[in-house]
């Protein structure tokens, strides 16, 4: 069930960059559908639950705001519980959460019942999904990495498409709480998602080597060295400027069509439109991602489709009619499915696999105080001024803010230090590795134990992070 030798992802497994991993894909994409979709899509029920409770547009925004700063702000949690459970455990106790904060909600009798159940509870069920299915797909796929970062996201717009209609049709006939109520029931194929989560086994080892692999089997719960890390810090610090706004757009597109006077089932077909757009856009940004000379410039793609972004908000704001908001809508979903298909990707370069389920956890938690204060602040200049335009503006300037950080901060910080020579101790054990990878399967099962227990016996050089050639910018 995940135990801790087994997740750890032992450097003497190589990924299959397949065969099972196309399993875990498959969870991680519905995994991925749920955790991004679903604070979109409720809301849907945003309408009824002002009606209910007599509250406004900022309270309501809170619920998605609260389930959003779940999801990133129990990084840290979810790290610390992969390293010591692993994935598996971890994601099925999430699916439970993620279920059962639903259902609760649905008898909640006021709004700040709601902010507990549906927000945190079932915030903390998918963030506890969400993480380890990531952390799974970067340790089953190498070569085809960015692919699969891109399939995987493309659950995002998938979901969003079918749970947008979806929660109309249950707000209609059954009310908002059933609504709930049946939500909370589809959340538990969470559960199923995380069965799927296989540990890669370690190679087969002699008597002889047992005995010091199993002193590997200590290690951190969190490790806290990535931030001596520069190019980490910059992506930590231009992704908590970008999810200020990232989010704001699709949250509000819905009731800005009800305001101009559209109906219901028509300002919904808004967020289907832009997930139906959003499908091919992760994919395909995948793809191009992985290709020979794009994927060691993924940090500046992922800048671009930043900047593509917050330019199609600042455009979107202009909208005055339901045919702007189509193409805001379509444009919108282009720029924001290179964003989800690119975000986690670049990331993973930064840091490696080893490190990964730290840097991850870590930056989620950056990420979290943007997230928590983006939609509501929205909703309370929305309050204020009674016009989308400026909430749409603020939101274009956030995002592009942040890719003129990344972007820059790479250019005139990392490039410098990738082009520095490597210490003595990184040119051998790069050596050591490109020399296994000419060698015979039998002998490439050798060798890496011989890097292993190479890597072993080396102290750590004060954090300092090996150049990796996807990081060079």
């Amino acid at each position: 069930m995940g135990a801790v030798v087994a997740d750890d992802g032992p450097s003497g497994v190589k990924a299959p960059d397949g065969g099972w991993g196309w399993a875990v894909l498959f969870g991680c994409f519905i995994i991925t559908g749920f955790s991004y979709a679903f604070p979109k899509a409720v809301s849907v029920f945003f309408k009824e639950l002002i009606r209910e409770f007599g509250i406004g547009y900022s309270d309501t925004a809170w619920i998605s705001s609260i389930l959003l700063a779940m999801l990133y702000g129990t990084g840290p949690l979810c790290s610390v519980c992969v390293n010591r459970f692993g994935c598996r455990p971890v994601m099925l106790v999430g699916g439970l959460f993620a279920s059962m904060g639903m259902v609760i909600a649905s008898f909640c009798t006021s709004i700040v019942q709601i902010y507990l159940t549906a927000g945190v509870i079932t915030g903390l069920g998918l963030a506890l999904n969400f993480q380890p299915s990531l952390i799974m797909l970067n340790r089953y796929f190498d070569k085809r990495r960015p692919l699969a970062n891109g399939l995987s996201a493309a659950g995002s717009p998938v979901f969003l498409c079918a749970l947008s209609p979806l929660g109309q049709i249950l707000q209609h006939e059954y009310g908002w709480r059933g609504g709930f109520l049946i939500l909370g029931g589809m959340l538990l194929n969470c559960c199923v998602c995380g069965a799927l989560m296989r540990p890669l086994e370690p190679p087969k080892k002699s008597e002889a080597t047992k005995e010091p692999a199993e002193k590997k089997v200590k290690k951190k719960l969190l490790d806290f060295s990535v931030f001596k890390d520069g190019g980490f810090v910059i992506y930590a610090l231009a992704a908590s400027i970008m999810v200020l706004g990232l989010f704001v757009p699709p949250v509000f597109v819905v009731s800005y069509a009800k305001d101009l006077g559209y109906q219901d089932t028509k300002a919904a077909f808004l967020l289907t439109i832009l997930g139906f757009i959003d499908i091919f856009a992760r994919p395909i940004c995948g793809m191009v991602a992985g290709l020979k000379w794009v994927r060691p410039r993924c940090v500046y793609l992922f800048s671009f489709a930043m900047i593509f972004n917050g330019f199609t908000d600042l455009m979107g704001s202009m909208s005055a009619d339901y045919g702007g908001l189509v193409v805001f809508c379509i444009f919108f979903g282009i720029s924001y499915g290179m964003v989800g298909a690119l975000q986690f990707e670049v990331l993973m370069a930064i840091v490696g696999t080893q490190k990964f389920s730290s840097a991850i956890g870590l930056v989620l938690l950056a990420e979290a105080m943007a997230v928590l204060i983006g939609p509501p602040s929205a909703g309370k200049l929305l309050d204020a001024t009674g016009r989308y335009m400026f909430v749409f503006i603020i939101a274009g300037i956030e995002v592009t803010t942040s890719a003129l950080v990344l972007a820059l901060g790479n250019f005139f910080c990392i490039k410098k230090k990738s082009e520095e020579p490597h210490t003595k101790e990184e040119a051998a054990e790069r050596e050591e590795l490109n020399k296994s990878e000419d060698k015979t399967p039998e002998d490439a099962k050798v060798d890496s134990i011989e890097v292993e227990q190479f890597l072993k016996d080396e102290p750590e050089k004060n954090g300092e992070v090996v150049t990796n050639p996807e990081t060079c910018v």
